[in-house]
């Protein structure tokens, strides 16, 4: 009688963690079959790096293989055609994050997992930067670019694991040891449905944490983490027994101490924090709460932030040009980080504009009128912010850049500097996605400092 086959994997893609995803499976001796419908030059040689490890590849229209008892996805809408042929045909589907929490050995390192809208590979980074500053061998992975499924068979001490609102879709039994959600704004609507829904995604990171921590100053992250007795609040204000916070200039800890009620511990002061900025603090306090959970120490704290080096295009400062600050934060993709950065310096020359993703820009406008001396804007939606500046900013100075050449940011950064005042800052922070213009949102920063620099030649 012949032996029975082994139960078959489909992995959705031969992105970096779909490949990763695969690779780990077949080394475990499972049967795995990719399908990837682009067969360019990357696909192709990570199609024949696989070959190696026994996987097979198909190329070509996207679907599912006869005999499949799981598909995994990387990240893939439920309404995708072939997510949606799984799940009608009865096969589990499961993320590539669920995978990894579900090949965890018995003595795997606890998992500090975060979410957001906005800041959560800064707040992993410096989650990161505290765990190595206390001794204790960590890794960033997830979201933040290394699959986890590749660090989870790893001897470490801790993850440091960022979350998107995608990978948590697809994760049912993951149980982190702590727990931060960040911030939540409107942000991937297309692919949720709705922004209850895309809340709910985020809130699954909560329900099996053994540590929730949530950013008391955003009520709807103050929503999702109100069922969880114990939760640890984050806020920029003075900190509640129970919370961390800020106290004048220092960081405080009244949460992670022997007597929350009489008691607090400095953390570490504004100084440690770079960039300087209050999304930044809350990120900070984040990233301390959750390391706080192993019983890091406040030096480690302290010594982590100081060590922390900021990724690029975030609040990157590029240079001073005639007592004007040039500032990058083409990272901000989104209205929520715009308003973030904004409210980060009091007299702005803001560069603005992209892909909007049908997201609503009035009260990002509104809010941050106050500080506006000009704007520049650029891109598919410069339209609409242009629309929500004259109701709400109708002093401020707007220039129209048009066109989508290689020399649209020497325009844009030109039209800034004739705006700009000593003391101003010029600020890159469109508020909007870069495809429309650019490879992606790094080309677009890296765009702004070139153009910064020849002004500053020029000058």
């Amino acid at each position: 009688m012949d032996a029975p086959l082994m139960s078959l994997t489909c992995v959705a893609g031969l992105g970096v963690s779909g490949t990763a995803a695969a690779r780990v499976l077949a080394a475990r001796g499972e049967r795995v079959v990719v399908v990837e419908s682009a067969e360019g030059e990357r696909q192709l040689a990570a199609a024949a790096e696989l070959s190696g490890h026994g996987v097979e590849v198909r190329f070509g229209p996207l679907e599912l293989p006869g005999g499949v008892t799981r598909l995994v996805t990387t990240g893939w809408a439920p309404h995708h055609p072939l997510i949606a042929a799984a799940l009608d045909a009865g096969v589990e589907v499961v993320g590539e994050v669920e995978l990894a929490w579900r090949l965890r050995s018995g003595r795997a390192a606890p998992w500090l997992a975060l979410t957001g809208t906005n800041g959560k590979t800064t707040a992993v980074r410096m989650l990161t930067s505290i765990l190595l500053a206390a001794g204790r061998k960590a890794a960033a992975v997830g979201n933040v670019g290394v699959p986890v499924v590749e660090a989870v068979g790893e001897p470490y001490d801790a993850l440091a694991v960022e979350l998107s609102s995608f990978q948590l879709h697809w994760s049912s039994t993951l149980a982190p040891h702590a727990a931060a959600i960040l911030n939540l704004a409107p942000d991937h609507l297309d692919w949720h449905g709705s922004m209850e829904a895309y809340a709910a995604d985020k809130g699954r990171l909560y329900e099996r944490a053994g540590t929730v921590i949530y950013n008391a100053d955003d009520p709807e992250v103050a929503r999702l983490a109100a069922p969880y007795p114990g939760a640890v609040g984050f806020t920029l204000r003075v900190p509640r027994p129970g919370q961390v916070g800020v106290v004048e200039d220092l960081l405080v800890d009244r949460a992670f101490v022997a007597d929350p009620a009489e008691s607090a511990e400095e953390l570490a002061t504004l100084a440690d924090v770079r960039p300087l900025a209050p999304h930044n603090v809350a990120n900070a306090l984040a990233a301390a709460a959750l390391a706080r959970t192993l019983g890091v120490s406040s030096e480690a704290v302290r010594q982590g932030l100081r060590d922390f080096t900021p990724d690029p295009h975030r609040l990157a400062h590029v240079a001073r040009v005639g007592e004007v600050d040039y500032v990058d934060d083409s990272k901000a993709t989104n209205p929520h980080a715009a308003a973030a950065a904004l409210s980060s310096y009091p007299s702005i020359v803001w560069v603005a504009g992209g892909q909007l993703k049908g997201a609503d820009v009035d009260e990002l406008v509104r809010q941050a009128a106050p500080r506006l001396r000009g704007a520049v804007l650029l891109g598919a939606d410069r339209a609409r912010i242009a629309e929500a500046l004259a109701r709400h900013a109708p002093n401020v100075p707007v220039v129209d850049i048009s066109g989508q050449d290689t020399g649209v940011m020497d325009r844009v950064v030109t039209e800034a500097s004739r705006l700009a005042s000593p003391g101003d800052t010029v600020l890159l922070s469109p508020a909007g996605a870069s495809l429309d213009m650019f490879a992606n949102y790094p080309a677009r920063g890296e765009a702004f400092a070139r153009a910064v620099r020849g002004l500053e030649a020029a000058t």
